[in-house]
């Protein structure tokens, strides 16, 4: 590579990207109306509110239209202050079946009968994990069986929760679409669970996370969505997702411990997205874990996210141009902890709410000629692109 760094800015007029380069490296300016970009609504993860940071939510941008993954607390209102009208979303991809990733996903629905009032294109797919088919086995440091809520369907699937959901709000649904003429939102978005190849032998309880390829679960014009199975014990099945598009490539880790099926997906990725805990905070929030409830949650983080070194690891292993911080656990710590990540991958990023990033190829003309060379959107640092 001939140049080492440069500051990507989106023109809010015009949605171009200017790299802006200095006068020795022999570069003009880079422009791009078409360059794919990820857009971090929220940033935050965990059944929590965090001060200033919203639930975990992505937008991934790809010639005018986005493909969103996962609907965490405040996922409308985020939408709403990135400009991105749903009339333009092409699908819905749900990570895994937490509350922190899909407890706004109904209000979607909902508002959408109003949002997308004059809409007339195909159903927008709802992608996410099928029934898991068994219930988590309790924790053994439990004093007794807690016991199963629903247990005439306790682990239902992105089918499942989005019927319940739209039953939950029936009385305000009719009213809507008989007194208000509204469409209905099953006429909007049409929910898809994932089928796991039956080579891989998954099972939810006794082995969650086999050795896998990636996998295709979308397609159309603009995108191929690969997805693996990840480490998030005892939530299972648990995905990451890959969006291919002509210019390059995002991969969104979901929430997981570091795992070999995340490094296949994302080899030679150009952004890799991935979730991170800080460790300290586990101590500071439990001690030693002095009671049962305590060292559960102590397994929990210990066994199911990654930290913030690990990160790095998993981007270096798959030889990701670009690494970018996101579903921050816990969502109000210092922005200093998080950049300890700067000391094992050089091009690292630490995302917040509202963050543009652009990934891909774009053409950048030299002084000296006409002539065009291709280079990374995202091949050096600092390389976020701000919401102006």
């Amino acid at each position: 590579m001939w140049f080492s760094r440069y500051w990507c800015f989106s023109n809010k007029v015009t949605g171009a990207i200017v790299v802006y380069m200095s006068e020795e490296q022999n570069i003009q300016t880079v422009t791009s109306a078409t360059s794919p970009k990820v857009v971090l609504l929220g940033t935050s993860g965990g059944p929590r509110w965090w001060g200033e940071r919203a639930g975990i939510a992505t937008a991934v941008v790809v010639d005018g239209f986005f493909y969103l993954v996962d609907c965490g607390s405040g996922v409308g209102r985020q939408l709403q202050s990135a400009g991105l009208e749903l009339e333009h979303l092409r699908g819905i991809f749900v990570t895994h079946m937490h509350s922190d990733h899909v407890v706004d996903l109904a209000s979607l629905g909902i508002f959408g009968m109003f949002e997308l009032e004059y809409y007339t294109g195909p159903k927008i797919p709802i992608v996410g994990p099928a029934d898991r088919g068994q219930v988590v086995r309790a924790s053994p440091r439990a004093d007794e069986d807690p016991g199963v809520l629903y247990p005439e369907e306790p682990t239902p699937g992105i089918e499942g929760f989005w019927e319940h959901s739209m039953r939950a709000h029936a009385t305000d649904l009719n009213d809507r679409i008989r007194d208000s003429l509204r469409p209905s939102p099953s006429s909007l978005f049409e929910p898809r669970e994932i089928d796991i190849p039956d080579s891989a032998g998954f099972h939810a309880n006794n082995n969650p996370v086999p050795e896998i390829d990636p996998f295709e679960v979308f397609r159309d014009e603009l995108v191929t969505v690969t997805a693996t199975l990840v480490k998030h014990p005892p939530m299972a099945p648990a995905f990451a997702f890959r969006f291919d598009t002509r210019h390059g490539s995002v991969t969104i880790s979901g929430d997981t411990a570091p795992t070999q099926n995340l490094v296949r997906l994302a080899r030679n990725t150009d952004l890799l997205l991935h979730e991170v805990i800080d460790n300290e905070w586990i101590t500071e929030r439990y001690g030693n874990g002095s009671t049962p409830e305590s060292k559960t949650m102590i397994d929990h983080h210990l066994n199911s996210h990654t930290t913030i070194e690990e990160t790095a690891r998993v981007a270096n292993d798959s030889n990701a141009d670009t690494l970018v911080l996101h579903h921050f656990v816990p969502g109000n710590r210092p922005l200093q902890i998080w950049e300890r990540v700067h000391e094992n991958h050089g091009q690292a990023i630490v995302g917040r709410d509202l963050m543009e990033i652009h990934f891909g190829k774009a053409y950048v003309r030299t002084r000296s000629g006409d002539q065009d060379s291709k280079t990374s959107l995202a091949d050096a640092v600092p390389v976020e692109t701000l919401k102006l």
